[in-house]
Protein backbone atom coordinates (compact mmCIF):
# COMPACT_ATOMS: atom_id res chain seq x y z
CA UNK A 1 0.00 0.00 0.00
CA UNK A 2 1.38 3.58 -0.93
CA UNK A 3 1.90 6.00 1.66
CA UNK A 4 2.07 9.21 1.78
CA UNK A 5 4.52 10.63 4.42
CA UNK A 6 3.95 14.25 3.94
CA UNK A 7 1.26 16.03 1.65
CA UNK A 8 4.06 18.70 -0.67
CA UNK A 9 2.85 21.90 -1.71
CA UNK A 10 3.74 20.86 -5.49
CA UNK A 11 0.81 18.29 -4.56
CA UNK A 12 -1.94 20.01 -2.93
CA UNK A 13 -4.73 19.13 -5.17
CA UNK A 14 -4.00 15.18 -5.14
CA UNK A 15 -6.01 15.33 -1.93
CA UNK A 16 -7.86 18.84 -2.37
CA UNK A 17 -11.64 19.48 -1.58
CA UNK A 18 -12.32 21.64 -4.50
CA UNK A 19 -15.76 23.66 -4.35
CA UNK A 20 -17.54 24.56 -7.96
CA UNK A 21 -18.44 27.59 -8.87
CA UNK A 22 -21.01 28.77 -11.34
CA UNK A 23 -20.25 31.97 -10.88
CA UNK A 24 -23.66 33.84 -13.05
CA UNK A 25 -25.69 31.67 -10.08
CA UNK A 26 -23.53 32.17 -7.04
CA UNK A 27 -23.95 35.44 -5.87
CA UNK A 28 -25.11 38.98 -7.58
CA UNK A 29 -23.49 41.96 -6.00
CA UNK A 30 -25.26 44.83 -7.90
CA UNK A 31 -28.69 43.29 -8.62
CA UNK A 32 -28.65 42.59 -12.71
CA UNK A 33 -29.56 39.05 -11.73
CA UNK A 34 -26.08 37.33 -13.07
CA UNK A 35 -23.94 36.23 -10.42
CA UNK A 36 -20.43 37.83 -10.48
CA UNK A 37 -17.19 38.10 -9.02
CA UNK A 38 -17.40 40.64 -5.84
CA UNK A 39 -20.30 38.45 -5.17
CA UNK A 40 -18.00 35.23 -5.04
CA UNK A 41 -15.25 37.72 -3.01
CA UNK A 42 -18.12 38.40 -0.62
CA UNK A 43 -18.79 35.10 0.14
CA UNK A 44 -15.22 33.98 0.29
CA UNK A 45 -15.70 33.83 4.07
CA UNK A 46 -19.01 31.08 3.77
CA UNK A 47 -16.17 29.00 1.35
CA UNK A 48 -13.59 28.79 4.02
CA UNK A 49 -15.89 28.37 7.05
CA UNK A 50 -17.25 25.47 4.52
CA UNK A 51 -14.16 23.32 5.21
CA UNK A 52 -12.79 23.63 1.43
CA UNK A 53 -9.62 23.76 0.10
CA UNK A 54 -9.87 25.46 -3.33
CA UNK A 55 -12.15 26.60 -5.58
CA UNK A 56 -13.02 25.81 -9.23
CA UNK A 57 -14.24 28.88 -10.98
CA UNK A 58 -16.53 27.58 -14.33
CA UNK A 59 -16.25 30.32 -17.12
CA UNK A 60 -16.56 34.02 -16.46
CA UNK A 61 -15.11 35.21 -19.83
CA UNK A 62 -16.98 37.41 -22.00
CA UNK A 63 -19.99 35.66 -23.73
CA UNK A 64 -23.01 35.61 -25.62
CA UNK A 65 -24.40 33.07 -23.38
CA UNK A 66 -25.66 30.30 -26.55
CA UNK A 67 -23.81 27.50 -23.86
CA UNK A 68 -24.07 29.35 -20.19
CA UNK A 69 -20.31 31.28 -20.59
CA UNK A 70 -18.82 27.85 -22.59
CA UNK A 71 -18.91 29.89 -26.02
CA UNK A 72 -16.10 32.17 -25.46
CA UNK A 73 -15.87 35.42 -27.28
CA UNK A 74 -12.30 36.39 -25.40
CA UNK A 75 -10.26 34.40 -23.41
CA UNK A 76 -8.07 36.19 -21.65
CA UNK A 77 -10.75 38.65 -20.34
CA UNK A 78 -13.76 39.02 -18.11
CA UNK A 79 -17.88 39.21 -18.93
CA UNK A 80 -18.27 42.76 -18.43
CA UNK A 81 -21.64 41.67 -16.74
CA UNK A 82 -19.57 39.33 -14.05
CA UNK A 83 -16.63 41.94 -13.27
CA UNK A 84 -13.22 43.28 -14.56
CA UNK A 85 -9.64 41.76 -14.83
CA UNK A 86 -9.34 44.30 -11.42
CA UNK A 87 -12.23 42.04 -9.78
CA UNK A 88 -10.54 38.60 -10.74
CA UNK A 89 -7.20 39.90 -9.72
CA UNK A 90 -9.22 40.95 -6.44
CA UNK A 91 -11.22 37.85 -6.12
CA UNK A 92 -7.68 35.60 -6.90
CA UNK A 93 -5.90 37.50 -3.97
CA UNK A 94 -8.70 37.03 -1.13
CA UNK A 95 -9.13 33.49 -2.04
CA UNK A 96 -5.25 32.97 -1.41
CA UNK A 97 -5.54 35.04 1.75
CA UNK A 98 -7.85 32.62 2.71
CA UNK A 99 -5.82 30.00 2.30
CA UNK A 100 -7.78 28.43 -0.61
CA UNK A 101 -6.89 27.54 -4.23
CA UNK A 102 -7.92 28.75 -7.63
CA UNK A 103 -8.84 26.69 -10.32
CA UNK A 104 -9.81 28.55 -13.52
CA UNK A 105 -12.31 26.34 -16.41
CA UNK A 106 -10.41 26.47 -19.99
CA UNK A 107 -12.59 25.91 -23.07
CA UNK A 108 -10.52 24.68 -25.70
CA UNK A 109 -12.77 22.30 -27.95
CA UNK A 110 -14.57 25.73 -29.90
CA UNK A 111 -14.92 29.23 -29.25
CA UNK A 112 -18.07 31.34 -29.70
CA UNK A 113 -19.08 32.41 -32.91
CA UNK A 114 -18.25 36.11 -32.18
CA UNK A 115 -14.49 35.34 -31.31
CA UNK A 116 -12.63 37.03 -33.50
CA UNK A 117 -10.90 34.34 -35.24
CA UNK A 118 -13.93 33.21 -36.45
CA UNK A 119 -15.02 36.57 -37.36
CA UNK A 120 -12.04 36.62 -39.79
CA UNK A 121 -13.00 33.21 -41.01
CA UNK A 122 -15.82 34.01 -42.33
CA UNK A 123 -14.68 37.04 -43.73
CA UNK A 124 -11.43 35.66 -45.05
CA UNK A 125 -13.25 33.46 -47.24
CA UNK A 126 -12.86 29.65 -48.64
CA UNK A 127 -9.05 28.17 -48.69
CA UNK A 128 -7.97 31.20 -45.86
CA UNK A 129 -5.65 30.75 -43.08
CA UNK A 130 -8.29 32.13 -41.13
CA UNK A 131 -10.81 29.17 -41.56
CA UNK A 132 -7.59 26.86 -41.01
CA UNK A 133 -8.44 27.54 -37.36
CA UNK A 134 -11.88 25.80 -37.58
CA UNK A 135 -13.65 22.85 -39.67
CA UNK A 136 -14.55 24.01 -42.25
CA UNK A 137 -15.85 21.44 -45.20
CA UNK A 138 -17.97 22.11 -48.47
CA UNK A 139 -21.41 20.70 -48.30
CA UNK A 140 -22.78 17.53 -50.43
CA UNK A 141 -25.61 17.73 -53.07
CA UNK A 142 -25.52 19.52 -56.61
CA UNK A 143 -24.91 22.52 -55.30
CA UNK A 144 -23.34 21.92 -51.61
CA UNK A 145 -27.04 22.39 -50.36
CA UNK A 146 -26.61 19.70 -47.77
CA UNK A 147 -24.48 19.42 -44.63
CA UNK A 148 -21.17 17.19 -45.12
CA UNK A 149 -22.73 14.44 -43.45
CA UNK A 150 -25.04 13.33 -40.78
CA UNK A 151 -23.45 13.87 -37.97
CA UNK A 152 -26.02 15.50 -34.62
CA UNK A 153 -25.00 17.85 -32.25
CA UNK A 154 -24.78 17.01 -28.94
CA UNK A 155 -27.42 19.83 -28.37
CA UNK A 156 -29.71 18.20 -30.46
CA UNK A 157 -29.88 19.47 -34.54
CA UNK A 158 -27.01 19.14 -37.06
CA UNK A 159 -23.84 19.32 -36.71
CA UNK A 160 -23.07 21.63 -39.50
CA UNK A 161 -24.19 24.86 -40.08
CA UNK A 162 -23.72 26.61 -43.17
CA UNK A 163 -22.05 29.99 -43.72
CA UNK A 164 -23.49 32.57 -46.35
CA UNK A 165 -20.25 31.22 -49.15
CA UNK A 166 -21.62 28.22 -48.77
CA UNK A 167 -19.28 25.86 -46.99
CA UNK A 168 -19.93 24.62 -43.76
CA UNK A 169 -18.47 24.23 -40.37
CA UNK A 170 -18.39 21.59 -37.65
CA UNK A 171 -20.03 22.53 -34.11
CA UNK A 172 -20.61 19.10 -31.92
CA UNK A 173 -22.01 21.46 -29.55
CA UNK A 174 -24.30 24.41 -30.60
CA UNK A 175 -23.98 26.30 -33.81
CA UNK A 176 -22.40 29.08 -31.94
CA UNK A 177 -19.59 27.33 -30.67
CA UNK A 178 -17.39 26.26 -33.71
CA UNK A 179 -15.12 23.04 -33.16
CA UNK A 180 -11.33 24.74 -33.21
CA UNK A 181 -8.78 22.57 -35.53
CA UNK A 182 -6.44 21.67 -33.58
CA UNK A 183 -3.91 20.88 -36.41
CA UNK A 184 -3.51 24.26 -36.66
CA UNK A 185 -0.15 25.70 -34.41
CA UNK A 186 -1.94 29.22 -34.14
CA UNK A 187 -4.32 27.06 -32.24
CA UNK A 188 -1.59 25.42 -29.84
CA UNK A 189 0.17 28.62 -29.28
CA UNK A 190 -3.01 31.16 -28.45
CA UNK A 191 -3.86 28.59 -25.21
CA UNK A 192 -0.27 27.99 -24.17
CA UNK A 193 -0.70 31.77 -24.17
CA UNK A 194 -4.05 31.70 -22.07
CA UNK A 195 -2.77 28.88 -19.68
CA UNK A 196 0.51 31.49 -18.85
CA UNK A 197 -2.09 34.61 -18.96
CA UNK A 198 -3.79 32.35 -16.08
CA UNK A 199 -1.27 31.58 -14.09
CA UNK A 200 0.12 35.14 -14.23
CA UNK A 201 -3.16 36.41 -12.63
CA UNK A 202 -3.13 33.89 -9.80
CA UNK A 203 -4.78 30.61 -11.34
CA UNK A 204 -3.37 27.80 -9.37
CA UNK A 205 -4.85 24.88 -11.77
CA UNK A 206 -7.38 24.67 -14.78
CA UNK A 207 -10.09 22.32 -15.78
CA UNK A 208 -10.39 21.40 -19.00
CA UNK A 209 -13.52 20.75 -20.73
CA UNK A 210 -14.18 18.35 -23.33
CA UNK A 211 -10.55 17.55 -22.89
CA UNK A 212 -11.30 14.06 -24.75
CA UNK A 213 -12.34 15.89 -27.91
CA UNK A 214 -9.56 18.45 -29.21
CA UNK A 215 -8.03 15.91 -31.52
CA UNK A 216 -10.38 15.22 -34.73
CA UNK A 217 -9.62 13.62 -38.16
CA UNK A 218 -11.84 13.98 -40.53
CA UNK A 219 -10.02 13.25 -43.95
CA UNK A 220 -9.39 10.11 -43.71
CA UNK A 221 -12.26 8.84 -45.41
CA UNK A 222 -15.31 10.40 -46.97
CA UNK A 223 -17.98 12.43 -44.95
CA UNK A 224 -20.33 10.69 -46.04
CA UNK A 225 -19.04 7.19 -45.34
CA UNK A 226 -18.50 8.27 -41.59
CA UNK A 227 -20.79 6.80 -38.56
CA UNK A 228 -23.51 9.02 -37.98
CA UNK A 229 -23.57 8.22 -34.37
CA UNK A 230 -19.87 9.19 -34.11
CA UNK A 231 -20.90 12.37 -32.22
CA UNK A 232 -22.66 10.85 -29.57
CA UNK A 233 -20.72 8.15 -29.14
CA UNK A 234 -17.92 9.38 -27.07
CA UNK A 235 -16.59 6.27 -25.70
CA UNK A 236 -13.50 4.48 -27.68
CA UNK A 237 -12.17 2.23 -27.08
CA UNK A 238 -9.40 1.81 -29.32
CA UNK A 239 -8.16 5.70 -30.73
CA UNK A 240 -10.17 5.43 -33.62
CA UNK A 241 -12.61 7.76 -33.24
CA UNK A 242 -12.68 10.04 -36.34
CA UNK A 243 -13.86 12.70 -32.93
CA UNK A 244 -13.41 11.76 -29.64
CA UNK A 245 -10.10 10.20 -27.47
CA UNK A 246 -7.72 10.08 -29.89
CA UNK A 247 -4.22 9.47 -29.80
CA UNK A 248 -2.65 12.85 -30.43
CA UNK A 249 -4.91 14.75 -27.93
CA UNK A 250 -2.21 13.55 -25.14
CA UNK A 251 0.27 15.13 -27.76
CA UNK A 252 -1.76 18.23 -26.94
CA UNK A 253 -1.50 18.30 -23.08
CA UNK A 254 2.55 17.33 -23.42
CA UNK A 255 2.92 20.63 -24.32
CA UNK A 256 0.90 21.90 -21.50
CA UNK A 257 2.96 20.25 -18.93
CA UNK A 258 5.75 21.99 -20.46
CA UNK A 259 3.89 25.63 -19.84
CA UNK A 260 2.57 23.90 -16.09
CA UNK A 261 5.95 23.08 -15.02
CA UNK A 262 7.30 26.65 -16.00
CA UNK A 263 5.45 27.98 -12.53
CA UNK A 264 6.67 26.83 -8.79
CA UNK A 265 4.27 24.97 -7.64
CA UNK A 266 4.10 23.76 -11.08
CA UNK A 267 0.13 24.09 -11.84
CA UNK A 268 -2.08 21.40 -12.95
CA UNK A 269 -5.50 20.64 -14.53
CA UNK A 270 -8.18 17.93 -14.09
CA UNK A 271 -9.63 16.98 -17.64
CA UNK A 272 -13.09 16.41 -18.09
CA UNK A 273 -13.06 12.95 -20.57
CA UNK A 274 -15.82 10.88 -20.92
CA UNK A 275 -13.72 8.50 -21.53
CA UNK A 276 -13.63 4.86 -21.25
CA UNK A 277 -11.78 3.50 -17.59
CA UNK A 278 -9.29 2.15 -18.83
CA UNK A 279 -8.25 5.21 -20.31
CA UNK A 280 -8.49 7.72 -17.94
CA UNK A 281 -4.92 7.31 -16.90
CA UNK A 282 -3.37 9.14 -19.47
CA UNK A 283 -5.07 12.36 -19.31
CA UNK A 284 -4.23 11.85 -15.50
CA UNK A 285 -0.54 11.11 -16.24
CA UNK A 286 2.21 13.24 -14.70
CA UNK A 287 3.06 14.13 -17.86
CA UNK A 288 0.16 15.41 -18.94
CA UNK A 289 -2.90 17.12 -17.35
CA UNK A 290 -2.66 15.21 -13.41
CA UNK A 291 -5.64 14.77 -12.55
CA UNK A 292 -8.99 13.59 -14.67
CA UNK A 293 -12.28 13.15 -13.42
CA UNK A 294 -13.83 9.86 -12.13
CA UNK A 295 -17.39 10.09 -13.82
CA UNK A 296 -18.34 6.67 -13.18
CA UNK A 297 -18.55 7.54 -9.57
CA UNK A 298 -21.29 10.18 -10.74
CA UNK A 299 -22.91 7.74 -12.86
CA UNK A 300 -23.32 4.67 -10.34
CA UNK A 301 -26.67 3.96 -8.78
CA UNK A 302 -27.13 4.20 -5.56
CA UNK A 303 -26.22 0.32 -4.93
CA UNK A 304 -23.32 -1.18 -3.30
CA UNK A 305 -22.26 -3.37 -6.25
CA UNK A 306 -22.27 -0.17 -8.64
CA UNK A 307 -20.78 2.13 -6.27
CA UNK A 308 -18.27 -0.39 -4.86
CA UNK A 309 -17.17 -1.16 -8.91
CA UNK A 310 -16.75 2.80 -9.51
CA UNK A 311 -14.18 2.97 -6.47
CA UNK A 312 -12.62 -0.05 -7.05
CA UNK A 313 -11.81 1.39 -11.07
CA UNK A 314 -10.97 5.28 -9.84
CA UNK A 315 -8.16 3.67 -7.25
CA UNK A 316 -7.13 1.40 -10.17
CA UNK A 317 -6.80 3.99 -12.90
CA UNK A 318 -5.08 6.32 -10.22
CA UNK A 319 -2.51 4.02 -9.61
CA UNK A 320 -1.62 3.23 -13.40
CA UNK A 321 -1.79 7.08 -13.92
CA UNK A 322 0.31 7.83 -11.10
CA UNK A 323 -1.57 10.24 -9.49
CA UNK A 324 -4.27 10.63 -7.43
CA UNK A 325 -8.34 9.96 -8.63
CA UNK A 326 -11.13 12.19 -8.46
CA UNK A 327 -14.77 11.43 -6.66
CA UNK A 328 -17.36 13.64 -8.37
CA UNK A 329 -21.46 13.62 -7.31
CA UNK A 330 -22.64 16.63 -9.15
CA UNK A 331 -21.58 19.23 -11.48
CA UNK A 332 -23.11 22.16 -13.41
CA UNK A 333 -24.41 19.42 -16.76
CA UNK A 334 -25.70 16.74 -14.63
CA UNK A 335 -28.95 16.17 -12.55
CA UNK A 336 -28.27 17.23 -8.59
CA UNK A 337 -27.38 13.82 -7.06
CA UNK A 338 -30.20 14.11 -4.02
CA UNK A 339 -33.15 13.92 -6.79
CA UNK A 340 -31.20 11.03 -8.53
CA UNK A 341 -30.89 9.24 -5.59
CA UNK A 342 -34.85 9.63 -4.92
CA UNK A 343 -35.49 8.69 -8.41
CA UNK A 344 -36.05 4.89 -8.34
CA UNK A 345 -32.89 2.90 -9.08
CA UNK A 346 -32.91 1.61 -12.59
CA UNK A 347 -30.01 -0.22 -14.53
CA UNK A 348 -27.39 2.18 -15.19
CA UNK A 349 -27.20 2.32 -18.64
CA UNK A 350 -30.85 3.99 -18.39
CA UNK A 351 -30.42 5.79 -15.00
CA UNK A 352 -29.36 9.18 -16.47
CA UNK A 353 -31.82 9.04 -19.62
CA UNK A 354 -34.83 8.39 -16.25
CA UNK A 355 -33.70 11.23 -14.79
CA UNK A 356 -33.58 13.16 -18.65
CA UNK A 357 -37.04 11.79 -19.19
CA UNK A 358 -38.37 13.01 -15.27
CA UNK A 359 -36.73 16.66 -16.03
CA UNK A 360 -38.65 16.80 -19.43
CA UNK A 361 -42.39 15.81 -17.50
CA UNK A 362 -41.36 18.21 -15.38
CA UNK A 363 -41.12 16.00 -12.93
CA UNK A 364 -44.18 14.51 -12.96
CA UNK A 365 -43.26 11.20 -14.67
CA UNK A 366 -41.95 9.73 -11.83
CA UNK A 367 -42.44 10.29 -7.65
CA UNK A 368 -39.30 11.87 -6.34
CA UNK A 369 -38.83 10.61 -2.75
CA UNK A 370 -36.80 14.14 -1.40
CA UNK A 371 -36.64 12.19 2.09
CA UNK A 372 -34.88 8.82 0.59
CA UNK A 373 -32.62 11.30 -1.51
CA UNK A 374 -31.58 13.67 1.61
CA UNK A 375 -30.90 10.47 3.99
CA UNK A 376 -29.14 9.07 0.59
CA UNK A 377 -26.98 12.61 -0.14
CA UNK A 378 -25.80 12.27 3.39
CA UNK A 379 -24.37 9.30 3.05
CA UNK A 380 -22.99 9.32 -0.04
CA UNK A 381 -20.78 12.22 1.13
CA UNK A 382 -19.28 10.51 3.87
CA UNK A 383 -18.68 7.92 1.62
CA UNK A 384 -17.20 10.63 -1.05
CA UNK A 385 -15.36 11.92 1.36
CA UNK A 386 -13.54 9.27 3.02
CA UNK A 387 -11.80 8.13 -0.13
CA UNK A 388 -8.16 9.33 -0.88
CA UNK A 389 -8.04 11.49 -3.67
CA UNK A 390 -9.51 14.93 -4.49
CA UNK A 391 -13.24 15.64 -4.14
CA UNK A 392 -15.04 17.59 -6.18
CA UNK A 393 -18.12 19.69 -4.60
CA UNK A 394 -21.00 21.61 -6.95
CA UNK A 395 -22.23 24.37 -5.36
CA UNK A 396 -25.77 24.16 -3.41
CA UNK A 397 -25.53 20.40 -3.17
CA UNK A 398 -23.64 21.51 0.98
CA UNK A 399 -27.29 22.95 1.18
CA UNK A 400 -28.99 19.40 0.35
CA UNK A 401 -30.69 21.05 -2.73
CA UNK A 402 -33.02 18.95 -5.27
CA UNK A 403 -32.84 19.63 -9.23
CA UNK A 404 -35.51 22.08 -10.19
CA UNK A 405 -37.20 20.04 -13.09
CA UNK A 406 -40.53 22.17 -13.60
CA UNK A 407 -38.59 25.21 -15.22
CA UNK A 408 -41.07 26.87 -17.29
CA UNK A 409 -39.94 26.50 -20.80
CA UNK A 410 -39.70 29.96 -21.87
CA UNK A 411 -37.38 30.74 -18.72
CA UNK A 412 -34.61 28.24 -20.11
CA UNK A 413 -31.46 28.79 -21.12
CA UNK A 414 -29.76 25.72 -21.69
CA UNK A 415 -29.69 25.32 -26.04
CA UNK A 416 -30.35 21.73 -25.75
CA UNK A 417 -33.81 22.80 -24.56
CA UNK A 418 -33.92 25.53 -27.31
CA UNK A 419 -33.00 23.02 -29.80
CA UNK A 420 -35.23 20.56 -28.79
CA UNK A 421 -38.17 22.16 -27.93
CA UNK A 422 -39.96 21.64 -30.82
CA UNK A 423 -40.00 17.34 -30.61
CA UNK A 424 -40.01 17.53 -26.62
CA UNK A 425 -37.10 15.71 -26.16
CA UNK A 426 -34.67 17.01 -23.46
CA UNK A 427 -35.37 20.05 -21.33
CA UNK A 428 -31.62 20.39 -20.60
CA UNK A 429 -29.38 21.02 -17.53
CA UNK A 430 -30.68 24.76 -16.29
CA UNK A 431 -32.29 22.57 -13.06
CA UNK A 432 -29.05 22.69 -11.36
CA UNK A 433 -28.09 25.78 -12.32
CA UNK A 434 -30.96 27.54 -10.66
CA UNK A 435 -29.41 30.62 -8.15
CA UNK A 436 -28.28 29.63 -4.76
CA UNK A 437 -30.93 30.68 -1.67
CA UNK A 438 -29.04 32.80 0.68
CA UNK A 439 -31.31 34.27 3.09
CA UNK A 440 -34.80 33.36 4.54
CA UNK A 441 -35.36 36.90 5.10
CA UNK A 442 -36.06 37.82 1.79
CA UNK A 443 -38.70 35.57 0.28
CA UNK A 444 -40.11 36.29 -3.16
CA UNK A 445 -43.12 36.43 -3.69
CA UNK A 446 -45.58 33.74 -6.01
CA UNK A 447 -44.99 34.76 -9.69
CA UNK A 448 -48.31 35.27 -11.53
CA UNK A 449 -46.63 32.83 -14.35
CA UNK A 450 -46.32 29.96 -12.51
CA UNK A 451 -47.62 29.66 -9.10
CA UNK A 452 -44.50 27.31 -7.33
CA UNK A 453 -41.52 29.99 -8.69
CA UNK A 454 -41.28 33.73 -6.49
CA UNK A 455 -40.45 37.32 -7.83
CA UNK A 456 -39.64 40.06 -5.83
CA UNK A 457 -36.61 38.93 -4.28
CA UNK A 458 -34.28 36.08 -4.66
CA UNK A 459 -33.40 34.63 -1.35
CA UNK A 460 -30.56 37.16 -0.65
CA UNK A 461 -28.89 36.10 -4.22
CA UNK A 462 -29.52 39.39 -5.34
CA UNK A 463 -29.03 42.56 -3.41
CA UNK A 464 -32.55 44.29 -2.55
CA UNK A 465 -31.97 47.36 -4.83
CA UNK A 466 -29.64 48.13 -6.97
CA UNK A 467 -26.71 51.20 -6.46
CA UNK A 468 -29.13 53.33 -8.55
CA UNK A 469 -32.03 52.53 -5.59
CA UNK A 470 -34.68 51.18 -8.04
CA UNK A 471 -35.14 47.09 -7.71
CA UNK A 472 -32.93 44.71 -8.36
CA UNK A 473 -34.01 42.58 -11.32
CA UNK A 474 -35.14 38.60 -10.85
CA UNK A 475 -32.22 35.99 -10.98
CA UNK A 476 -31.63 35.03 -14.16
CA UNK A 477 -33.30 31.60 -13.85
CA UNK A 478 -36.15 31.79 -11.45
CA UNK A 479 -36.24 30.15 -7.86
CA UNK A 480 -38.56 28.08 -6.91
CA UNK A 481 -40.07 28.71 -3.38
CA UNK A 482 -39.58 25.49 -1.41
CA UNK A 483 -35.82 26.83 -1.72
CA UNK A 484 -36.65 28.99 1.33
CA UNK A 485 -36.34 25.36 3.20
CA UNK A 486 -32.77 25.30 2.09
CA UNK A 487 -31.28 28.70 2.60
CA UNK A 488 -28.01 29.20 3.97
CA UNK A 489 -29.02 31.04 6.99
CA UNK A 490 -31.24 28.51 8.31
CA UNK A 491 -28.64 25.65 8.04
CA UNK A 492 -26.15 27.84 9.80
CA UNK A 493 -28.37 27.50 12.86
CA UNK A 494 -29.67 23.65 12.36
CA UNK A 495 -26.86 21.58 13.78
CA UNK A 496 -29.06 18.33 12.19
CA UNK A 497 -28.88 20.68 8.61
CA UNK A 498 -26.58 19.04 5.62
CA UNK A 499 -24.81 22.22 5.51
CA UNK A 500 -23.47 21.07 9.09
CA UNK A 501 -23.27 17.58 8.21
CA UNK A 502 -20.51 18.85 5.53
CA UNK A 503 -19.01 20.71 7.60
CA UNK A 504 -18.42 18.46 10.63
CA UNK A 505 -17.05 15.68 7.82
CA UNK A 506 -14.88 18.84 5.84
CA UNK A 507 -13.58 19.74 9.16
CA UNK A 508 -12.46 15.89 10.15
CA UNK A 509 -11.06 15.07 6.60
CA UNK A 510 -8.55 18.52 6.96
CA UNK A 511 -7.48 17.71 10.57
CA UNK A 512 -6.47 13.83 9.80
CA UNK A 513 -7.71 12.33 6.61
CA UNK A 514 -5.24 13.80 4.01
CA UNK A 515 -2.19 13.37 5.93
CA UNK A 516 -2.92 10.80 8.97
CA UNK A 517 -3.93 8.46 6.28
CA UNK A 518 -2.37 5.97 3.69
CA UNK A 519 -3.38 7.20 0.52
CA UNK A 520 -4.86 3.93 -0.70
CA UNK A 521 -7.27 1.55 0.67
CA UNK A 522 -8.70 -1.92 1.13
CA UNK A 523 -12.27 -2.44 0.33
CA UNK A 524 -14.10 -5.50 1.93
CA UNK A 525 -15.57 -7.77 -0.52
CA UNK A 526 -18.80 -8.93 1.52
CA UNK A 527 -21.62 -10.42 -0.22
CA UNK A 528 -24.43 -8.37 1.93
CA UNK A 529 -25.16 -4.89 0.70
CA UNK A 530 -22.56 -3.05 2.53
CA UNK A 531 -20.00 -1.02 1.23
CA UNK A 532 -16.88 -1.43 3.58
CA UNK A 533 -13.50 -0.12 2.92
CA UNK A 534 -10.67 0.55 5.40
CA UNK A 535 -7.57 2.56 5.61
CA UNK A 536 -4.44 2.95 7.28
CA UNK A 537 -2.61 5.64 9.32
CA UNK A 538 0.79 6.30 7.91
CA UNK A 539 2.16 5.49 11.64
CA UNK A 540 0.75 1.72 10.59
CA UNK A 541 -1.09 1.84 13.89
CA UNK A 542 -5.08 2.63 13.93
CA UNK A 543 -7.42 4.15 10.61
CA UNK A 544 -10.29 4.56 9.74
CA UNK A 545 -13.39 2.34 8.55
CA UNK A 546 -16.53 3.77 6.66
CA UNK A 547 -19.38 1.23 6.66
CA UNK A 548 -22.30 2.34 3.60
CA UNK A 549 -25.47 0.08 4.42
CA UNK A 550 -27.32 -0.19 0.65
CA UNK A 551 -29.61 -2.87 2.82
CA UNK A 552 -32.92 -2.80 4.20
CA UNK A 553 -31.80 -4.38 6.95
CA UNK A 554 -29.73 -2.66 10.15
CA UNK A 555 -26.09 -3.63 10.50
CA UNK A 556 -24.01 -4.36 13.28
CA UNK A 557 -21.03 -1.28 13.38
CA UNK A 558 -17.17 -2.91 12.91
CA UNK A 559 -15.55 -2.44 16.10
CA UNK A 560 -13.99 0.91 17.14
CA UNK A 561 -14.90 4.65 18.06
CA UNK A 562 -17.79 5.98 16.25
CA UNK A 563 -16.74 9.58 14.69
CA UNK A 564 -19.44 10.73 12.11
CA UNK A 565 -22.40 9.38 11.13
CA UNK A 566 -24.63 10.36 8.14
CA UNK A 567 -27.56 10.01 10.24
CA UNK A 568 -29.12 8.50 13.82
CA UNK A 569 -28.51 4.86 14.56
CA UNK A 570 -30.45 2.34 15.76
CA UNK A 571 -29.88 0.68 18.77
CA UNK A 572 -26.21 0.65 17.84
CA UNK A 573 -27.02 -0.52 14.55
CA UNK A 574 -26.00 1.40 11.19
CA UNK A 575 -29.92 1.49 9.40
CA UNK A 576 -29.98 1.98 6.02
CA UNK A 577 -28.84 4.25 3.59
CA UNK A 578 -26.35 5.44 6.38
CA UNK A 579 -22.81 5.95 6.24
CA UNK A 580 -20.65 5.92 9.64
CA UNK A 581 -16.68 6.63 10.24
CA UNK A 582 -15.26 4.19 12.69
CA UNK A 583 -11.60 5.01 14.31
CA UNK A 584 -9.85 1.74 15.28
Amino acid sequence: MAVDTDVLEDDWWKQAVVYQVYPRSFKDSDGDGLGDLPGIIDKIPYLKALGIDAVWLSPFYPSALADGGYDVIDYRNVDPRLGTMGDFDSMADALHAAGLKLIVDIVPNHTSNLHPWFREALEAGRGSSGRDRYIFREGRGDHGELPPNDWRSLFGGPAWERVDDGQWYLHIFAREQPDLNWKDPRVHEDFQRTLRFWSDHGADGFRIDVAHGLAKELDDRPLDQMDPDAVGNTLSHDGTSPLWDRNEVHDIYREWRAVFNEYRPPRFAVGEAWVVPEHQYRYASPTELGQVFNFEFAKANWNREQMGTAIREGMEAADRSGSTTTWVMSNHDIPRHASRYGLPQVDATNYHQLANDWILRDGRSYREDRALGTRRARAAILMELALPGSVYIYQGEELGLFEVPDLPWDRLEDPTARRTHGSATEKGRDGCRVPLPWSSEDQPESAPWQATFGQGGSFGFSPDTKEDGTPSDDPHLPQPLWFKDFCVDLQEGDDSSMLALYRKALALRSEWMKKALASGLDLEERKDDVLTFRRADVSGSGGLVCMTNFGTNPVPVQDGSIVLASGALQEGMIPTDTTVWIRF
